[in-house]
């Protein structure tokens, strides 16, 4: 018995534990880290959802088991916000689901609709469990590019044609974690048409759709007229209103989908407490100013520390929407790759960031730096970047 678990042998190694190691041991010295590597948001939650929580919570009645798919308040206030939001009717019965954030709802789906050996179509670079929790499942998981153009189009096509099995699936995140593209309504359009054409779900990550910093506002591909046909979308609380503890995700679209993800969630859960159900509620249903205030935020961020990386010597493109900036590392740092670079930048500059080599190997060449901490850290965290790059370039 001493032969790994043959699901666990089909995940590689967790690529940031070794970071992650580094900077326990950082922190154990007593050193100042600056940790821009995971996207926590370091922002409390509206007040009126925390005294709604606190509120609930008072209640005797809501202290047993939930509801494994979602109160039906909570899911007819997703509905409204599709509505607001995006123009997009859906019915709260059958084409919306709660769940315990958007990363088990995505996982959860993929062992529903996943039999052992089928293939799915996954970005890369992409956040891991969008390719992991269709491995988990049995999958076989094949690469097509991140960039919402004609180089996915073009990619997609020829997997259809070259892979066997045929795929079953794709996975799109707009905007992107790791990358921070974003996907225009044309584009989504062209998505859906070859989807129906081809016979393909389509799985539509929007759990950054409120954190967008121009013009180009973030749309969900069930805009597309039909896209309900072979599309589901999972969105989150977690950024939008900082409640990423909270473990609070939806998936809406197509209702043979959401059948299935409420069939298999009835078998592993009985929902989120109650209470946080009901403060989501309110959050969804009341004031929305806190998006606003949220994107203001995460916009000065951005902007300190793109300026303040630029000046030290580093080009990094500023991100349209997300937390996070895709940072190509610098050339006379290439050939250390992503995780011993994110080693290095730990150890003499004292700042954290997450190797993009944990996103895909298409991602070793770049580095996720998270605005998750406020302009003055920031600012710190770029002088120290700095004074490091400054040492390697004499």
């Amino acid at each position: 018995m001493t032969e790994e678990f043959h699901r666990i042998r089909r995940l590689p190694p967790y690529v940031f534990a070794e970071v992650n190691a580094a900077k326990k041991a950082a922190r154990t010295r007593g050193e100042d880290i600056i940790d821009l590597g995971m996207g926590n948001p370091d922002s409390r939650p509206p007040e009126h959802v925390v005294q709604k929580l606190v509120e609930a919570t008072s209640s005797s009645r809501v202290h047993g088991y939930s509801v494994s798919r979602g109160i039906p308040g909570l899911r007819k206030a997703l509905v409204n916000y599709y509505q607001r939001r995006f123009n997009v009717s859906l019915n709260p019965e059958t084409e919306a689901i709660v769940t315990l954030g958007s990363k088990e709802g995505l996982a959860n789906l993929a062992s529903a609709i996943t039999s052992p050996g089928d293939t799915i179509l996954v970005p890369n670079p992409s956040y891991p469990i969008h390719q992991f929790g269709f491995i988990i499942a049995g999958a076989a998981v094949r690469s097509i590019p991140a960039t919402p153009d004609e180089n996915m189009l073009e990619a997609l096509h020829r997997a259809v044609h070259h892979s066997i099995p045929k795929p079953t699936a794709l996975i799109v995140n707009f905007p992107s974690n790791p990358t921070s593209y974003v996907a225009s309504l044309d584009f989504y359009r062209e998505l859906v048409a070859f989807a129906k054409k081809e016979s393909i779900w389509i799985l539509s990550d929007l759990a950054y759709a409120e954190l967008y910093y121009g013009d180009q506002i973030p749309p969900s591909i069930l805009e597309v007229p039909g896209a309900k046909d072979i599309a589901v979308e999972f969105t989150s609380m977690s950024k939008t209103y900082s409640m990423a503890g909270w473990r609070i995700g939806f998936a809406a679209g197509n209702p043979k989908l959401i059948a299935a993800l409420t069939r298999i969630k009835s078998y592993l859960d009985y929902g989120a407490f109650t209470p946080i159900q009901i403060a989501a509620v309110a959050a969804l249903n009341g004031p929305q100013d806190y998006i606003q205030e949220m994107r203001d935020l995460y916009k000065d961020r951005r902007d300190t520390l793109i300026k303040g990386l630029h000046n030290a010597g580093w080009d990094v493109p500023s991100p349209p929407a997300s937390m996070f900036a895709w940072a190509p590392i610098p050339e006379q740092f290439k050939h250390l790759g992503s995780v011993e670079f994110s080693k290095l930048l730990l150890k003499e500059a004292q700042v954290a960031v997450a190797p993009g080599l944990g996103f895909g190997e298409y991602g070793d060449d770049f580095v996720r730096i998270g605005l998750v901490e406020n302009t003055q850290r920031l600012r710190q965290a770029c002088r120290s970047i700095k004074t490091f790059m400054n040492t390697y370039t004499k």
